[in-house]
């Protein structure tokens, strides 16, 4: 790796601008002594992450793997001192920017050649907005060397801007910007993952995330009724012309991030090819069928899109699906202009090894939320999509994380009490709340009474004859995604009982796709 693989995290302009305003003599002869040992202090902060930042240079050009982290605690370092600096009175802001300039430029001055980092002197295809640390080398440092200035993105000079997306941008800013915001932060912890193969088929990124806000909203195991599963909705067919489908061991690989870009990222492109790289040609044929597309382009002698009959010969589906694709890209790629403030999203990819069998439920419930919306599940399950939620994780497997998520993991998830809680909370069992009557509770006690009354009673009536218990199989053939606890509701056992009969034992109750179950002590529902 080298150096210039470590990324410079880029500034909004907003904040750039409030940098680059000069302060008042005037104001800064008002500040107090207190004040100016605060500012200073600052200053000293801020030269001691720049040297911090040089040094992981070294570490990393040395290929030393502390250096990464390194600089990207030196870069954090020097962000809370800029945004300490804004709310400190008298601090000038501009000198400390000085420092971050100069690691800027140092890092783009350090590039050879353009061709050799491979960037294209045009409009760039990933916004420096959503610059992330990827598992491939990129030369982001000289995008974000782009970001004061206001060029146009490559993909707005490839497809309309014009009502119907307009339309769409204020679907997602409305009644479904939640939709759009959670769509970002699935996509932003798969990024690493996805964007390289988008990246080198010469494909935008705002395209991808627009297709994959559209189709599953980031959700891995998203699927629909007619068949479609994945990040980006493949149907099976579709999904084997491009090496999707099932693995051998169970898994369908449509359900896998990579594999998912890599098959849409070569399917765009093949649609692209015979519609002139018309991309509202191609986003009808992902969506509305490629012979459907084909036919129309061809027939209309290759008009737009928006043109009225090409337009008409799609259904309503596509005809919405299209723009609101494009909407979803666009607003990727202009934030600012239209407000939004996406969340900002540690998503450094990296593994852990499973001290203990667990299940993604019990991570869920041990990591907590730690500056989250919605926790960690969704991110374990898009990450992990071969395992099921409530499915056992053998000690000593290596799952995939980001090291945000493995930091809370050795805290929170191996041992103490959180760890112990989400243990018992995951092998709670509900049949054991029932309260179940002792065999001689049902005979009440009754009284003696005076037998010349008994004629007056009240004719004893007999309780109906009990319902012929239905037969229950012998045994249960254990089938994939099957647990203990829904195997015991099934057969209406309790855990405890289907446990000890197959010798399986606490708290994993580790089953495998096949095995077979005794089901003594158990009956039918």
């Amino acid at each position: 790796m080298s150096k210039f693989s470590v990324v410079l995290r880029p500034l909004s302009l907003l904040l750039a601008a409030g940098l680059l305003m000069p302060v008042p003599e005037a104001h800064a002869q008002r500040v107090s002594a207190r004040d100016r040992e605060k500012i200073t202090a600052l200053q000293t902060r801020m030269t001691q992450a720049e040297q911090r930042y040089v040094a992981a240079l070294a570490l990393v050009e040395a290929a030393d793997p502390k250096g990464g982290g390194e600089a990207d605690a030196a870069l954090e370092d020097m962000e809370d001192v800029l945004a300490e600096c804004v709310n400190q009175r008298g601090c000038q802001l501009g000198g400390l920017l000085a420092s971050y300039k100069r690691l800027l430029k140092g890092q783009v001055d350090g590039t050879t050649s353009e061709d050799e980092l491979g960037i294209s002197s045009g409009p760039v295809l990933a916004d420096p907005d959503h610059v992330a640390p990827l598992v491939a080398d990129v030369p982001e440092a000289a995008r974000a060397a782009q970001l004061l200035n206001d060029h146009r993105h490559a993909f707005d000079e490839m497809v309309e801007y014009n009502p119907a997306v307009q339309a769409g941008i204020r679907r997602w800013l409305t009644d479904m910007r939640p939709a759009l915001l959670t769509s970002y932060e699935n996509y932003m912890n798969l990024r690493a993952v996805m964007w390289p193969e988008w990246e080198k088929r010469g494909l935008p990124e705002a395209l991808l995330f627009g297709i994959m806000a559209k189709e599953s909203n980031g959700r891995v195991h998203a699927t629909s009724r007619a068949g479609a599963a994945g990040l980006m909705q493949f149907m099976p067919a579709t999904g084997r012309r491009f090496g999707l489908g099932p693995d051998g061991t169970g898994f369908d690989t449509r359900y896998d991030a990579r594999s998912a870009a890599e098959a849409s990222a070569a399917y765009i492109n093949e649609r692209m090819g015979p519609l002139n790289r018309n991309i509202e040609m191609a986003l009808a044929a992902y969506n509305g069928g490629e012979g459907r597309a084909a036919r129309v382009y061809r027939q209309s002698g290759g008009q737009s899109f928006w043109s009225q009959w090409s337009y008409n010969e799609f259904p309503a589906e596509t005809r919405d699906y299209v723009p609101m694709v494009i909407a979803a890209a666009w607003i990727f790629l202009h934030p600012q202009q239209y407000g939004v403030e996406f969340p900002r999203v540690n998503a450094q990819p990296t593994t852990i090894k499973l001290a203990k069998s667990t299940t993604i439920y019990e991570l869920t419930i041990c990591l907590g939320s730690n500056n989250t919306r919605d926790g960690y599940m969704r991110v374990l399950r898009n990450m992990n999509p071969r395992y099921q939620a409530d499915g056992w994780i053998p000690a000593g497997t290596t799952i995939n994380a980001t090291t945000r998520i493995a930091g809370l993991y050795n805290r929170y998830c191996v041992s103490g009490p959180r760890a112990d809680l989400a243990r018992a909370l995951i092998t709670a069992d509900v049949n054991a709340a029932i309260i179940r009557p002792q065999a001689n509770a049902l005979h009440a006690s009754v009284a003696v009474g005076d037998i010349s009354n008994a004629q007056d009673a009240a004719p004893v009536v007999a309780p109906p004859a009990a319902a012929p218990a239905r037969s229950t199989p012998r045994s249960h053939t254990v089938a994939r995604g099957d647990t203990l606890s829904s195997i015991a509701r099934r057969y209406a056992c309790s855990v405890g009982q289907l446990a000890r009969a197959n010798n399986l034992r606490a708290p994993a109750y580790a089953l495998r796709p096949g095995q077979k179950l005794s089901l003594e002590g158990c009956r039918a529902r």
